[in-house]
């Protein structure tokens, strides 16, 4: 697990991992934080900042979903460590490049490169800690992994305050340095096991193909999804609600991203707590998915707030939201070594992708309905769907993970 000479691997490892995590939502964040002043720098028209902005989310989506399918075949393929490192080689070097872009296309295909490392950190990591540690204390080092991770959209916002440039700089070296830490840790034990093995490995469409596979698999989606409601229109879209509930003066989406996200990552500790303490994960998922859908009710009812009162409800939204790590990893603990890293890599950027559609339905009911009650119905449908979903997940709290998957 780590070189000899050294003490406490688990530590390494989840550090690692932490890490990792911190510089992929670093990068992730950084981009809606300095779309507008980086388009602006490179000559694009006001009339063109939105659209422009767009066509950029787009192409960083496309990368991360085909990201998540590649490097979680990889991680099951050809081992968690090696991929891990290569995923943040890439979008270190990525985030580098980002620094110096002059042209919109450079910038959309340094998106689309971006995205498709930022698409495995997550879900490998977060499958090397879940097998590196016991059954009993994994989640709370998926709970630190997230916990830690989701601080870097704080330092995203600070750093983007010394010029958009210099903030993708910083990402990409901070990436980079965390390289040199490979050195300290070795594969997971359980990879090294399935490897001598004559199971098929990495075999993403076995996901579909399997019933009872597949029901775990879409529900795993599904359970994530209100995260991303809550995170791609409530606070991404913050300033527009802020006026249309009359709000007392502007709200700016930098601060609600940086309030969110702390909120966020200590709703990743709290929730892992809860989970651990319950020895459920499922108890805990209904629990901050019904306390989500009580904050989403406050939001929308918070008619002439001052931006004080609404920035402290997105905190609390981001605590609520902060179930994404117990939701990881009951998606890695849902499936077999052979299969984990292919399945918890895929999930998560499946949610992410899931946000297209989603941003596309809330916008045409817009146009009829105002922004206040077609997000009502966004948000109702897809937590209505997450509650049902967690009903056909297994209760994996304690589950022996050193198992193989077979049709």
């Amino acid at each position: 697990m780590i070189k000899k000479g050294h003490t406490n691997p688990l530590n390494i490892v989840v550090i690692v991992a932490a890490l990792g995590y911190f510089v992929d939502i670093y990068d992730l964040i950084l981009f809606s934080i300095v779309r507008v002043p980086s388009l602006q720098a490179i000559g694009i028209a006001p009339d063109q900042i939105k659209n422009s902005g767009v066509y950029l989310l787009n192409m960083q989506m496309i990368g991360m979903l085909l990201g998540g399918i590649v490097w979680g075949i990889l991680g099951d393929k050809k081992g968690r460590l090696s991929t891990l490192f290569l995923t943040i080689l890439l979008y270190s070097l990525a985030n580098i490049a980002n620094g110096f872009v002059q042209t919109l296309n450079q910038y959309a295909v340094l998106r689309v490169i971006a995205g498709f490392g930022l698409a495995g950190e997550l879900g490998i990591g977060i499958t090397l800690v879940s097998e590196v540690m016991t059954k009993e204390t994994r989640g709370w080092g998926t709970s630190i992994v997230s916990g830690i991770g989701i601080v870097g959209a704080a330092l995203a916002f600070l750093v983007s305050e010394w010029g958009w440039r210099e903030a993708y700089l910083v990402g990409g070296v901070l990436g980079l340095m965390l390289l040199g830490l490979r050195v300290y840790i070795h594969e997971s034990g359980m990879f090294d096991k399935v490897k001598e093995s004559t199971a098929k490995r990495g075999d993403f469409l076995s996901l579909l193909k399997n019933r009872k596979k597949f029901i775990k698999y879409i529900s795993s989606i599904f359970v994530g999804i209100p995260v991303w409601f809550t995170i791609g229109i409530l606070v991404t879209f913050s300033k527009e609600f802020g006026e249309a509930l009359g709000i007392t003066s502007a709200v700016s989406p930098g601060k609600s991203i940086m309030y969110h996200y702390f909120g966020a990552a200590l709703g990743s500790i709290v929730t892992g707590y809860v989970s651990q303490k319950l020895k459920s994960r499922k108890k805990a998922l209904w629990i901050a998915i019904t306390s989500l859908s009580f904050l989403c009710v406050w939001y929308f009812s918070a008619s002439g707030y001052s931006p004080e009162l609404f920035y402290f409800i997105i905190f609390l939204l981001g605590l609520a939201q902060g179930y994404w790590a117990v939701f990881i990893t009951v998606a890695s603990e849902q499936f077999g070594t052979n299969i984990r890293s292919t399945a918890t890599t895929t999930i998560p950027n499946f949610v992410r992708g899931a946000t297209v559609p989603m941003l596309i339905w809330w916008k045409y009911m817009t146009e009829g309905i105002g922004i206040i009650q077609s997000s009502m119905i966004v948000g109702s449908v897809v937590i209505v769907l997450a509650i049902i979903a967690v009903f056909f997940l297994e209760e994996s709290y304690g589950k022996d993970l050193d198992y193989l998957e077979t049709d």
